[in-house]
């Protein structure tokens, strides 16, 4: 596994929207309020807090519009600004985060992750976890340093922290490479 971050990320920025400085964000967290007004998130590699090209900014309005979130951030006033932050990883101090129900895990914690088939056969590692529109894809290194990308979804994955593995259905044609 790798070491606990120091940030988690959030959300992306996707594009401007309108001239006043809202962006458009994809939301990758699940937190009702995480984006509410006042809320403080950091902008850039969540790895580099302390270094160039990251940057704190504070929520000052957020609201939905044709199923997208968008957000104005303090000092962000105009299209040219929030162009500069298009493509931008929003992101929270780990601390901040909601504590996780039984069951639930952080991205983080499962790359590196034997992957096993449900017979117990060694199939890769987890190399990343990738999000997706329906739901997140686990992107396994396979152990001929190939990749497959497969659906992390209840049917498919069982994640079992304590045992340090990820077990999955291995049907035909799932952990083929891509």
């Amino acid at each position: 596994m790798t070491e606990v971050p120091a940030r988690l990320v959030v959300g992306r920025v996707l594009r401007p929207h309108g001239v006043q400085g809202e962006v458009t964000v994809e939301v990758l967290s699940d937190a009702p309020g995480r984006f509410a007004p006042g809320s403080e998130l950091g902008l850039g590699d969540p790895g580099t807090e302390s270094g160039t090209g990251f940057r704190p900014l504070v929520v000052t309005a957020a609201r939905r519009h044709q199923g997208r979130l968008l957000l104005t951030l303090d000092g962000v006033a105009d299209r040219d600004t929030a162009q500069t932050l298009r493509g931008g990883l929003l992101s929270i101090p780990v601390g901040a985060a909601r504590p996780l129900e039984p069951g639930e895990f952080w991205a983080h914690q499962l790359i590196g992750l034997p992957v096993l088939d449900r017979d117990g056969q060694s199939r890769g590692t987890v190399a990343d976890v990738l999000p997706g529109t329906a739901h997140d894809l686990l992107s396994i290194r396979l152990p001929d340093d190939r990749t497959a990308l497969v659906p992390a979804v209840a049917a498919l994955v069982t994640v079992d922290l304590d045992a340090g593995r990820v077990v999955v259905d291995a049907l035909p044609g799932l952990l083929d490479p891509s």
